[in-house]
This record gives structure tokens, sequence and C-alpha cells, in this order.
């Protein structure tokens, strides 16, 4: 079994190291061991998540996809995942940081460190986890991956982005190849040998991709020539795997304008022979590396294709379709690395206010100095940053779950129902986890004062690895617009409705903050429908309230979360399966959610019926 190899393996050649270091109470001495942050994979909130508020394994049990995963097996994945990230990624996350990547002779080096620590996460069984069994996956739920996703983005984001690049290159395989490619790819990729990318931004066409060039020739003998230049490329050359698979959107001669002439290509940097085995180099070269404001272990690259071979997947003029398959998978992972990182500087913030002596305490001290945590400004700045990222890792694992019912719902309906929350909460996922991400992150390094603006400390850091979330993989904007425009207005706002009877069923008023939640699906369904009556008179209404529409809706799905956990927690406590202290904590963080965080709806419904006006109407 993989994760008991691993496990040995962890435990043999990758000790425990406390990384964060002993603060003085004067003038901030330290002692350290390797660097100053330090990850503790959250596993105790992440198995709650799975086996006390959603109940994970009876669904599992009633699929047949999911019957050979129970909770035994569940807990086991998570303890040996959250082992490799917190004792094999995070300890380079800083010195990754530091040293960067290095484009040398067309070969892009990643930090020190790297490659050993992907071979542990590759031979591990890790990168095949969620995988078709057919073709050597695992085949495990998304709901338990994302768990996983969060940890290893919040020990390492630079070099999680490479693992997590090809996860998606594998979904967009299995569900558009052909059963010969997938049965040449899949099983390479899945162990980890073979990493993927996905190409397609160009200089001249960021989100508008019915701009792109790169030009797609065929040959006759059923592969084509693939000409053009990508940029802004995740992974696109590196010294981890042995091949990379590039997963390139480009037009063939004939194909039409616009995005319904895009088709999607294979392009491996090596060639297969009839064997298997790596042959020829293939047309495909690196021009030069980004130097970035973060993630700097991560190579982002300029892809240059001159007459690459390339083979087509799907159908001819749907590549933009196809490629929706992995941009979806990403834009969940990518709000995933706001959230673990967020976490990541949570955790290093509070171990800094316990420790850090400053100030009296407002309510009496005899002490020269009290810790932080008597101050109530830092309260805030730290419960905050607590409050979303609990009921983010919350709605994460309930994104996850609907993902599942899509995939393995033993009805037509459960199936569909699945499918049309996911696609609606998906833009949410992606874009307010990032924007609450960068949000904790800078709450975190206040925290640290002026230590937090030093890299030494590493809160800067996450600070600039997190940014990026709310640009990449569609930015935030463009989320907002999707689930405004797309998802609610030009279906008349059905899908955000059936969401709500759900919710609705899921938070009986007689809950914990009955009145609380109930009044905020009241004003969920106010928004919704004046953003469908102000769409339908107003072309630019949708782009205008965008943004407030998907903060109140992302507020409101927090808010019946923390209802569901607190009694959740309390029934687990009361088993036995969680400490008291655990649920107590639920209590006062739920607590601290609704009267501070969830009143904030009040403001977004007002400048959501604010409309256009105000925008269109400024002279820019």
């Amino acid at each position: 079994m993989f994760w008991v190899g691993l496990g040995k393996f962890l435990r043999s050649s990758s000790p425990s190291t406390d990384t964060f270091g002993t603060m003085s109470a004067h003038a901030g001495t330290r002692t350290w061991g390797i660097g100053m942050l330090s990850y503790t994979a959250p596993e105790a909130d992440l198995g709650f998540l799975l086996f006390d508020l959603f109940q994970a394994p009876e669904r599992w049990a009633s699929s047949e996809g999911t019957a050979h995963l129970d909770a035994d097996l569940a807990q086991a994945i998570l303890s040996e995942g959250g082992r490799l990230a917190s004792e094999v990624f995070s300890p380079l996350m800083q010195s990754g940081d530091e040293e960067g990547c290095h484009l040398e002779g067309g070969q892009v080096r990643t930090p020190a460190g790297f490659k050993a620590a992907y071979e542990a996460y590759a031979q591990g069984g890790w990168m095949g986890l969620a995988g078709d069994p057919a073709f050597g996956g695992q085949g495990m739920p998304k709901q338990l991956c994302v768990a996983l996703e969060e940890m290893f983005f919040a020990a390492n984001a630079s070099l999680y982005l490479y693992p997590a690049l090809s996860a998606g290159a594998c979904v967009l395989l299995a569900a558009h190849g052909s059963e010969a490619q997938k049965a040449q790819w899949l099983p390479p990729l899945y162990e980890g040998r073979f990493s993927g990318t996905m190409c397609l931004t160009e200089p001249h066409a960021g989100s508008d991709l019915s701009l792109l060039r790169t030009r797609a020739e065929p040959q006759g003998d059923g592969s084509f020539s693939v000409s053009g230049s990508k940029i802004f490329i995740t992974g696109g050359e590196h010294d981890l795997t042995e091949n990379i698979v590039h997963f390139v959107l480009a037009r063939t001669p004939d194909a039409p304008p616009g995005n319904r002439g895009l088709s999607l290509f294979l392009v491996p940097k090596f060639l297969l022979t009839a064997g298997g085995t790596l042959g020829d180099r293939n047309a495909v070269a690196v021009g030069s590396i980004e130097h970035k404001m973060g993630i700097k272990g991560s190579a982002t690259c300029v892809m240059n294709f001159d007459e690459a071979r390339g083979w087509l997947v799907g159908e001819e003029g749907r590549g933009l379709a196809a490629m929706f398959t992995m941009m979806n998978y990403e834009r969940l992972s990518i709000g995933l690395q706001g959230l673990g990182t967020a976490d990541l500087a949570f955790q290093n913030a509070l171990a800094y206010a316990k420790e850090r002596r400053q100030g009296r305490d407002p309510q009496g001290s005899r002490e020269e100095a009290d810790s932080l945590l008597v101050h109530p400004d830092v309260r805030r700045m730290l419960l905050t940053q607590k409050a979303f990222n609990e009921g983010g890792r919350a709605f994460a694992s309930y994104v996850a779950m609907m993902l599942d019912q899509a995939r393995y719902g033993t009805t037509t309906e459960a199936r569909a129902e699945g499918e049309a929350f996911a696609a609606f909460l998906t833009p949410i996922a992606k874009a307010f986890f990032s924007d609450r991400g960068l949000e904790c992150c800078v709450l975190a390094q206040q925290v640290l004062g002026g230590h937090g603006y030093l890299a030494e400390w590493g809160l800067e850091q996450c600070v600039r690895d997190t940014r990026i979330a709310q640009i990449y993989e569609g930015t935030n904007g463009i989320q907002a617009m999707d689930l405004a425009d797309r998802k609610t207005a030009r279906e008349q706002g059905r899908t955000a409705m059936a969401l709500l009877a759900s919710l609705r069923a899921a938070c009986p008023p007689e809950g914990p903050w009955g009145q609380e939640v109930s009044g905020a699906l009241d004003t969920f369904q106010r928004a919704t429908e004046a953003l469908v009556a102000g769409a339908a008179e107003d072309p630019t209404f949708a782009g205008a309230v965008a943004a407030d529409y998907l903060e109140l809706t992302g507020l409101v799905l927090y808010a019946c979360l923390w209802q569901r956990m607190v009694p959740a927690a309390l029934r687990a406590a009361q088993a036995g399966r969680v400490p008291t202290r655990f649920a107590e904590d639920k209590r006062t963080t739920g607590a601290f959610f609704m009267a501070k965080l969830l009143p904030k709806i009040t403001l977004l419904e007002q400048t959501l019926k604010a409309g256009s006006a105000p925008l269109m109407a400024a002279a820019l």
C-alpha cells in the first residue's frame, strides 16, 4: 500500500523538526531550526469535516465507485499526506523562494531539494490518488483529495503547483482523450514520471482566448505540426520529471475565427517510441522564465512551439470546451492555494502572538508586558483568519462533495444536482478563497508588526505567494462575472434558487444562530432576485455588481456551514471523537463569524442594489 511505504520513508529520512523556533519576550531574539515558518497539518479538523460534519464514509459505502474507501483508510491517507506536507514540502518553502528557478542552456533548474521532495511525492503514489483505476490511478473521491491539496499548498505552494497542474492534465485527458491516448499517457502521468501543463495564454491573448494565433497543421498521419508561442506556462520546463506533456490550444488551417475555431492538442516534450519509451526531443523549447513577485520556486515559462508534433484531443473545434475541464479543476485547486497559505500564515501568527509580549492587559495586569493575545485588536485579526480558514475548509469539502455527487451519485437526479451545484460554487471557491487568503495573510503579517515585513520570518512570502491566486486561472473579476452573469442572470437564477432550497433544508431556524442564518439566506434570495431583474434591463448590471454578489454569496455559504459545524463538533466531542476544547473552539469562532463578519452582507446588498450607474456614468 502506497501510504504505508511513504510513512516508512518519511519516518526514516525526515525526522520531525520544530521550524518555527522560540521567540524571546524581549527584543525578538530567536533560536530556530530549519527556517522560520512552521506548518502543522490540520489533520483533526480535516478528519472532523469528513467523518463528522459530512459523514463521508456513509456516502462512499453506498457508491460502487468509492466503496473501496472507508474511514480507517481515509484517516491513514490524511495522516501520511500531512506528514509528507509538513516534514518534506514545508522545510523547502523559504529556501525555494530565496533560490528560485534558473534557466541554464534551455533547461530549468528548480530549487535545491525540490526534485527529491517531488520524487517522494511521486513514489508514494500521490500523483494518481484520484486517477482512473483502469490506467493505474487510485480512484479516490474528490472530498478526500481537497483535504490533501490544502495541506500541500499550505506547506509549499511553489512545489505543489507542479503536481497540481499534472493532476488537472490527467482529469482533462481522462475526460476527452481517446482510449489509445489514455492508455499511452495516463499511466506515466499517474506515476509522476511525466508531468502536464496547459498552454493557453499568448502575449496578445490573455482572458480573451478568441484571439489565439497558435497554428496546428495536419500532417496526414494523424498528427499535427504545432507552431506558436505561449506565455505564463506553469511548469512549462523543469527538472522534476523525465517528460512534460503540454496541452495546447491552437487553430487548424480552416478553423473559423473566435472560440469555436480552437482545438486542443497533446504536445510532449519528448516523443515516445512504439514501445512507450522516450524517443526524440520534440520541437518545444522554453524561451525564458518569468521573474515574479512570488511562487518563485514554480517555473513560469514562455514556451515556443516550432513545428512541434502534436495530436488532437477530443473533437476539432471543441478545444476550449475540453480545456475548461482542466481549467475548472485548477480553479478549485488555486482557491485551495489561497486557503492553504492563509492557514500557514495564521498558524505562525498565532504562535508569535502567544510568545510575543508587548503592552499590558487592558483588563489589568501586574506583568511588565503581556502576550499579544490580551489585546482586542490582535484577537480580531487572529479570529478573522481562523473563522475564514475553518469556514473555507468546510466549504472546500462541500464543493468537493458536490463534485463527487456529480460523478458517483446513485440517481440521475442526484448526479445532475451535484453537477449544477459544483458549477455554481466553483467560481466562488476560486475567488472567495483567494481573496480571503490574501486578506488573512496580510492580517497575519500585521500581527507580527515589523517582523512580519522581514523576509526571514516568512509572512511577507505568504503575502507574495498568495497574491497570484487572485490573478491566474481566470482573474477573480472573471470568476465573479461567471457567477453573476452566466451562472445566475442568464439562467434566471434557477441553480441559485435550487441551492437556496437545499441550504434552507440543511440550516433550520431552530439551529445555532438560526435567526442570523435565516436572515442571511433571505438576503441571498433578495440579492439573486435583484441581480436577475437588473440584468434583464441593463447589459452592464451583472458586471457592475458581480464582485458584490460573489462576496455576499461566499459569506452566506460560510454562515450555513458554521451553523452546521457547531452541533456536529458537540456531537463528536460527546462521542469522544474530538476533544471538548475542539468543540468549544468551534462554538466561539462561529460566534465571532456571525457577529463580526456575516453582517457585511447588509452593506453588500446595498452596493449591489446601486447597480451600474455609479460605475458607468463616471468619466475615467
